[in-house]
């Protein structure tokens, strides 16, 4: 069946001419039907083009979709192919993590792309001007709903769906690879018998041979790298020599580069004649590459493959390979998950790897079967031949799981606390009715109907009962007599913040303490469970105790290297035995930080938060305390703060009152002197004018004045604190973008020779030093 002959209108929306035989046989239910579908079918065997003919069906009702990807590098890879779509005059727009939101392109977009933590954190505030569009979609194509099973990601993906079909019913399809409890998807998902999908292996392109092989596992892990990496390449050495290709899965970006570099020097001992280096023109392309072991590996005919290459090479080494000018490709899991990228030998080398946050941990069950379907070339290939090489002491469980398959577990169990407190702070669920409405449209309840024994069903109901009620007893949710239920300030955060509850409750006991330190801030977040399968090792112990040395602190393990890692970040030395981890702990830490800004703001006031920002911003920047305020500029990053704090000027106003020479001075060239102080001039700049205010007053006299406060510059949200004597006599927060009027009583106590008046103005959501202005009475 030709695409021109069954979808006219969209032909020139697919990269080929004519279905196979799995895309006619699930053709009419996705484009003739409104009916959901779940189709399940193995890798490579072209599942991307049902998503494209349910887009179509949504575009051609003039309707718009949402296409859930399992990876973010993945819903960039989607706009690059859906280029089609916009040439028909419809629009892609991606909504992801690394992006700004433009809402307004988002509510004009006819194609949406994004993963299930985005759409989790669109769908939870779908009643905001900013998200709205999210309750807008007509048809939601969930990529790879197998992840479903993922310990990680399963539950948000799980819920997410729900919220979307609670919220305004979409159409879903929903694709996976091969499965064997595909009716149970079907049912969560209410898709009838005639549009639910299995395919079996038998509509594969092409034959899958797949085994274990095991390895002589040796006391040194870098030592046992190696001896993976020659056991792999004894596996595709015989497809290599026959002019096929094979694609080799490391744990990790910097694991793809060594096996490279490694491989190229066995290969060339072995004499296997895979390099381009005779190709005049391939080698000119090669010099396009910006990373320059990669354009020197290429030529050899072996290339490296993960998320942290540009995208450009990235996208010509995946040209390469299809051209098979590149023989043995090292990647991550990334290409499994969505590139169509088929060797014929596939080879998964590492079955463990190292998580900054979770320590040595196995690869899923669902990445071994993806990255194994990857196996087998159509159009060139009889066979696809995937190895897993691991261990002996595991080889009968991968054994076990190429024989047997992986059913699809719901994962919400483990995080059911934290969802259910979410739905609660979104206000879908406003009472125990509603909890139990919520629970029949998960996942969870299906799976648990289908397997009672495993999931203990009888008690299901019991337990999410109770949940609800530890979440009342723990103060995340209010309840009233009646059984209604209402989010309370800080189930609202732990929900808005994607924080362990547990972590929640931390926070909202540090704003509690009287006196609030940096440490104390730190060592709260490094505490957090977020951190708890941090691992420490016994090689970084000495830089740990270095930096934590006058540091008196009670957390243990990784928890202690984390505190460690986040006062070395502050000022910008990482030793080096800390920073493999220390990027992923750092972005991490920013996003709980941020969260404890606004606990402290809501539950101690804006001078705590205020500190917990400037923390922030300097483990952010790596910058000292005397340049974080500078952070607040525009256009000034770490180097260029300390710079400029180096010079006397440590706060925007001081960098106005200096002007462009003064920063010219200090080292910077003219225009970039002249945009800083331009940037300055939108901070915020505070002055106090104490008016009429009495320099004497009599004993027992009294009299109220009224000090200024006012903003000279950008509008900020400012907490206003007035003390006598260090005695707080007012308090208040207000955004200042002018001037106001603060009143204060100045009296005559009969046990004081003088007041100390302090005006005091913090700033809960910038990095800049708090301003005092004082004035002295004395009392006669």
């Amino acid at each position: 069946m030709k695409v021109a002959d069954a979808v006219p209108e969209f032909a020139d929306a697919f990269g080929f001419e004519e279905f196979n035989r799995m895309q006619r046989e699930a053709l009419p239910g996705i484009f003739e039907t409104d009916h959901n579908v779940v189709a399940s079918a193995p890798t490579a065997s072209g599942k991307t083009a049902l998503a494209e003919l349910a887009i179509c069906k949504t575009l051609a009702a003039g309707g718009t979709a949402l296409f859930i990807a399992p990876l973010r590098a993945l819903t960039n890879e989607k706009e690059s192919e859906w280029e089609r779509f916009e040439e028909l005059g419809y629009s892609v727009y991606v909504v992801s993590g690394e992006r700004d939101l433009n809402p307004r392109r988002a509510e004009r977009a006819d194609v949406l792309v994004t993963t299930p933590e985005k759409a989790d954190s669109a769908t939870r505030k779908h009643d905001s001007a900013r998200y709205s569009f999210i309750t807008d979609v007509d048809c939601v194509v969930i990529d790879e709903v197998h992840l479903l099973d993922s310990e990680k990601r399963g539950a948000v993906l799980e819920v997410t769906v729900s919220r979307l079909r609670r919220l305004q019913d979409p159409r879903v399809v929903a694709l996976s690879a091969t499965m064997p409890n595909v009716d149970d998807v079907a049912e969560w998902l209410d898709a009838p018998p005639e549009t639910t999908y299995s395919f079996g292996d038998e509509y594969r392109p092409v034959d899958l041979e797949t085994g274990v092989k095991t390895y002589s596992h040796g006391s040194n892990a870098f030592a046992d790298k190696y001896r993976r990496l020659y056991r792999a390449l004894d596996l595709a050495e015989p497809h290599v020599r026959e002019d096929g290709q094979a694609l080799v899965f490391v744990s990790s970006r910097q694991d793809t580069v060594q096996a490279a570099k490694k491989a190229r020097d066995e290969i060339t001992e072995r004499d296997v004649p895979i390099d381009s280096r005779g190709d005049y023109d391939f080698h000119n392309e090669a010099k396009e590459l910006s990373n320059d072991t990669l354009r020197q590996s290429v030529l050899d005919g072996v290339g490296f493959h993960h998320a942290g290459l540009a995208k450009g090479d990235r996208d010509r080494v995946e040209e390469w390979f299809k051209r098979g000018k590149i023989k043995l490709l090292f990647s991550t899991s990334t290409l499994a998950w969505g590139v169509n990228l088929p060797a014929r030998c596939v080879v998964i080398r590492d079955t463990k790897y190292h998580d900054p946050l979770e320590g040595e941990t196995d690869i899923s069950p669902l990445d071994v079967l993806q990255m194994l379907g990857r196996a087998g070339r159509p159009g060139y290939d009889d066979v696809g031949y995937g190895w897993v090489v691991c261990d002996r002491a595991d080889a009968d469980k991968y054994r076990r799981l190429l024989r047997e398959g992986k059913e699809i577990e719901s994962r919400l169990a483990a995080e059911l606390e934290s969802h259910l407190n979410a739905e609660v702070a979104m206000g879908t669920i406003r009472g125990l009715e509603d909890v139990m409405e919520w629970l029949e449209t998960t996942f969870y309840y299906v799976r648990a109907r289908s397997e009672p024994d495993a999931y203990d069903f009888a008690t299901l109901r019991d337990r999410v009962r109770d949940t609800l009620d530890s979440l009342v007893d723990e103060g995340f949710v209010a309840a009233d007599d009646d059984l209604a239920v209402e989010p309370t300030t800080l189930g609202r955060l732990a929900s808005k913040y994607y924080m362990r509850l547990e972590t929640a409750r931390q926070f909202r006991a540090l704003a509690d303490r009287d006196r609030l330190t940096v440490a104390a801030v730190l060592e709260t977040v490094a505490a957090a469970g977020e951190f708890d399968s941090v691992s420490a090792r016994a090689s970084e112990s000495d830089a740990v105790d270095r930096i934590l040395e006058g540091h008196d602190t009670d957390l243990e393990d990784g928890h202690r290297k984390v505190f460690a890692i986040l006062l070395a970040g502050m000022a910008d030395s990482t030793p080096a035995d800390l920073r493999s981890d220390a990027w992923v702990i750092r972005q991490n830490a920013l996003r709980l930080l941020a969260a404890l800004s606004e606990f402290l703001d809501r539950f101690a006031g804006p001078r705590a938060a205020n500190l917990a920002c400037r923390v922030e911003a300097r483990v952010e920047h790596g910058v000292s305390r005397e340049a974080v305020a500078l952070t607040a500029v525009e256009g000034v990053g770490s180097g260029r703060a300390e710079r400029l704090a180096n010079a006397g000027l440590t706060s925007p106003a001081a960098v106005v009152e200096a002007g462009a020479g003064e920063l010219a001075n200090a080292g910077m060239s003219d225009s970039v002197a002249e945009r800083i102080v331009d940037a300055a001039r939108e901070c915020p700049r505070i002055e106090v004018d104490w008016g009429a205010f009495p320099d004497v007053i009599a004993v027992g006299e009294n009299e109220l004045c009224e000090v200024a406060v006012s903003n000279a510059a950008g509008g900020a949200r400012v907490g206003l604190r007035v003390t006598v004597n260090d005695v707080e006599m007012t308090a208040t927060t207000t955004y200042l973008d002018g001037e106001t009027t603060v009143p204060v009583g100045v009296f005559g106590p009969p046990d004081a020779d003088e007041l100390e008046f302090v005006v005091e103005v913090v700033f809960p959501d910038l990095p800049l030093m708090p301003v005092r202005a004082t004035r002295t009475v004395r009392v006669e």
